[in-house]
């Protein structure tokens, strides 16, 4: 590649003076068509038969996209059976239009309007290149010549609609100078306003301009430079709906779409999660959710994105990646520890405040709102911080680990991170916790205990607890009062071996509704030297949680003391 980059002929992009488009923002949803049953259809390995473009089709209905290139009729007898079945078969919703495409040739312009009889609201879409590169190579021609290309077909297929649109048909057209980013602004704007012409546009009978990046070529500023020149160029531009077509072969396709949006386009060709040919077409679902992320409404629903992920699986057999936005495995999972830090602090933030505006840092979208609340958002591996398992315990099992105790438990994790060296699943993080918390019954352990209430001529209450205690082979009494259970018994285990800690804190909450709700304690003691200890009771009743709790630290302090 040290010389080879010196083949290639650079975009030559406009001298624009004044650009208004980059002081604009984007205030609505454009005008939505899919073209996945066509564009994003012919770019399979195996292409799509019959009863799954139905089921493709019907998904897309149900997201709400209003406009559907269905196929290319002429060009297959199973893009044409697809378009009568459709038809026949009543499959197309009376605000539902759909699309058919063919090139700018008389016998399969004919065959196009065979396959559309019957239909109730349909998008004509012809096409011819244009580019300077297309008419130098391929067509071996001018501009005159490829113009007359698409008049020609523009004046065939106006004559030919009008029997259609006597009919009832609500016929519309579309043209599309295929390679536009390569064409010259001054003779795309020609060459659209002949046809503009010859369809007979006006206000009331707008033509759809679609302006495709076929192969995209130049940055996205430069391409929003083109649709600004052409829009400016184009006379009688209030006849024409301007639509763009984005690739994706720079892999700027998004950006493109949105800053010529920007420009002043007001309709996008897309598919769903960007199939298409090379690098795929524009991302629809990318798109919309760039929009709603701004809090504009985008007009289509994606909020069962998983179920209509496995629809396009399915139908495509094509595999979505796991970082492709919004819809991709990991797109909302934290595996870094300032990441989870973060995330749970504004999850946190959102509960206390009441927050009626999603604010949660590395999350641009509400997992919810796209169907995605019960994924886990934050996973562990051996770059997870203190928080990240603490998060997990609270969301996946209900476990509101003190903030204090959140190094520890980290720790923990992170060793088995690192002695797996692979992501640990929420199942393993909590037989950690488990494993190091509340099995951790020895050598002390309670056997029997009873708690005594009474309160004195001042309502002042005192309890007194009584236990037998077991240490390895050898078994004791205890007993204490206090001012209340966790009190009394601290007090009972004074003057046994136990009683080197001090007490520091106490948290204690449920981790099940209803009457089978199980309490659980977590308990930070302090040794002689200064050392902080943690331990985790859970049981039934809420006086015993915190008292297997106390036992719990104890242990663990006397196994790190003789195990080293």
């Amino acid at each position: 590649m040290k010389q080879g980059f010196e083949k290639y002929i650079p975009f030559v992009p406009l001298k624009r003076a004044h650009r208004a488009w980059p002081d604009k923002e984007l205030k609505q949803a454009p005008i939505w068509c899919s073209v996945d049953l066509r564009d994003g259809n012919q770019a399979l390995i195996d292409p799509m038969n019959i009863d799954e473009k139905l089921e493709y089709f019907h998904t897309l209905v149900d997201i709400g996209v209003k406009e559907i290139e269905v196929g290319f009729p002429s060009a297959s007898e199973v893009e044409y059976e697809f378009c009568r079945t459709l038809i026949e078969g009543g499959h197309i919703p009376d605000d539902v239009t759909i699309q058919v495409l063919v090139q700018a040739r008389p016998h399969l312009i004919e065959k196009t309007f065979e396959a559309i009889e019957g239909a109730k609201h349909v998008i004509f879409h012809f096409y011819n290149s244009t580019s300077t590169l297309q008419r130098k190579v391929v067509f071996h021609t001018d501009v005159a010549g490829v113009k007359k290309i698409a008049v020609d077909a523009a004046e065939m297929i106006y004559t030919m609609a009008q029997s259609a649109i006597a009919a009832g048909m609500d016929l519309r057209y579309e043209y599309s100078p295929e390679s536009f980013m390569g064409t010259e602004m001054e003779a795309a704007a020609e060459i659209c306003a002949a046809v503009l012409d010859a369809l007979h546009a006006d206000t009331g009978h707008r033509v759809i301009l679609n302006l495709p990046t076929t192969v995209e070529n130049c940055m996205p500023n430069y391409f929003a430079d083109e649709i600004e020149t052409f829009i400016e160029l184009l006379p009688g531009r209030e006849r024409a709906i301007i639509s763009l077509h984005p690739h994706n072969d720079r892999g700027e396709g998004v950006a493109t779409a949105e800053l010529s949006l920007l420009a002043g386009a007001e309709r996008v060709e897309a598919t769903l999660f960007g199939n298409g040919e090379r690098t795929g077409n524009v991302d629809m679902v990318t798109l919309a959710l760039n929009l709603y992320t701004q809090g504009v409404d985008p007009e289509l629903d994606f909020s069962h994105i998983n179920r209509i992920r496995d629809v396009y699986e399915r139908c495509t057999k094509m595999k979505i990646g796991p970082r492709q936005p919004y819809v991709g495995e990991l797109v909302f999972t934290a595996f870094s520890g300032s990441h989870q830090d973060a995330i749970n602090k504004g999850t946190q933030y959102m509960r206390e405040q009441g927050s009626e505006y999603w604010e949660i840092p590395y999350l641009p979208i509400d997992p919810a709102d796209v169907g995605r609340e019960y994924e886990p958002i934050i996973r562990i591996n051996s770059q997870s911080g203190k928080g990240g398992a603490a998060f997990v315990m609270q969301q996946s099992f209900g476990y509101d680990l003190p903030k204090a105790m959140h190094p520890e438990f980290g720790r923990i994790v992170q060793r088995e991170t690192e002695r797996m060296g692979t992501e640990l699943q929420p199942q393993r993080i909590f037989e950690l916790f488990r494993e190091n918390y509340i099995d951790a019954t020895a050598p002390y352990q309670l056997l029997r205990h009873s708690f005594e209430e009474a309160t004195d001529e001042r309502g002042v209450s005192r309890v007194r607890f009584t236990g037998t205690l077991r240490h390895t082979d050898t078994t004791f009494e205890v007993s204490g009062t206090g001012n209340g259970p966790i009190d009394a018994f601290f007090n009972a285990i004074h003057g046994q071996k136990m009683d080197r800690f001090t007490f520091v804190d106490y948290k204690e909450h449920a981790v099940s509704n209803g009457s089978d709700s199980m309490a659980v304690a977590y308990i930070q003691l302090r040794d002689e030297a200064g050392r902080d200890v943690y331990g985790v009771g859970v049981d039934h009743n809420i006086n015993l949680a915190p008292l297997r709790g106390i036992l719990s630290a104890i242990n663990r302090a006397w196994q790190a003391r003789h195990q080293g």
